[in-house]
């Protein structure tokens, strides 16, 4: 990364840009809901500003980070797309979440592709994984339509998450 806020990632139909603060209330409004129980939640507020803000000092601290998707032609925020990693991920976790109004659309396998590919191409890694709860059919379908394969042996800190991995090809 040369200088913070320089990453835009196009696709067909979206653009996945830099978090900024304008993101922040409904981040926090979906890890209060049910929906965040996957990724650990729900979250109270305080514990969605610093996951929040994880997500984005990663870019500083790792050269990589959170995006938030939006719709490339109206600017419509759908959801996020992200490489974890730090002391909350053994492996880098290629991740992403769509708001409810645009589940089934598409957007969260089209928005993880492009950053899976920019992560190979930029960051020059072998492999990402991917943390999937059990159950969660929907984000194992992104995860299978991205080519990655369920790895048992993957370090997890939850026993019970599915670990997909991409290979770099």
């Amino acid at each position: 990364m040369s200088e913070a806020g320089a990453i835009t990632i196009r696709t067909e139909r979206l653009k996945l840009r830099m978090p900024d603060i304008d993101d922040f209330a409904a981040y926090a409004e979906i890890m209060a809901s049910p929906r965040s129980i996957g990724m650990g939640g729900p979250f109270d507020l305080r514990a969605a500003w610093g996951m929040f803000c994880h997500d984005v000092a990663l870019w500083q601290l790792f050269g990589h980070g959170a995006l938030t998707v939006e719709l490339g032609e109206t600017g419509e925020c759908v959801g996020q797309v992200g490489i974890n990693h730090g002391p909350l991920f053994p492996e880098k976790e290629l991740g992403w979440f769509v708001y409810e109004e645009y589940e089934g659309r598409g957007y969260a396998t089209e928005a993880a592709l492009a950053l899976r590919n920019w992560a190979f191409a930029t960051l020059k890694l072998p492999s990402l994984v991917s943390y999937i709860a059990p159950g969660n059919a929907a984000s194992a379908a992104v995860a299978e339509r991205l080519g990655a394969r369920l790895d048992p042996a993957a370090p997890r800190d939850d026993p019970k998450d599915l670990v997909y991995r991409h290979f770099a090809s």
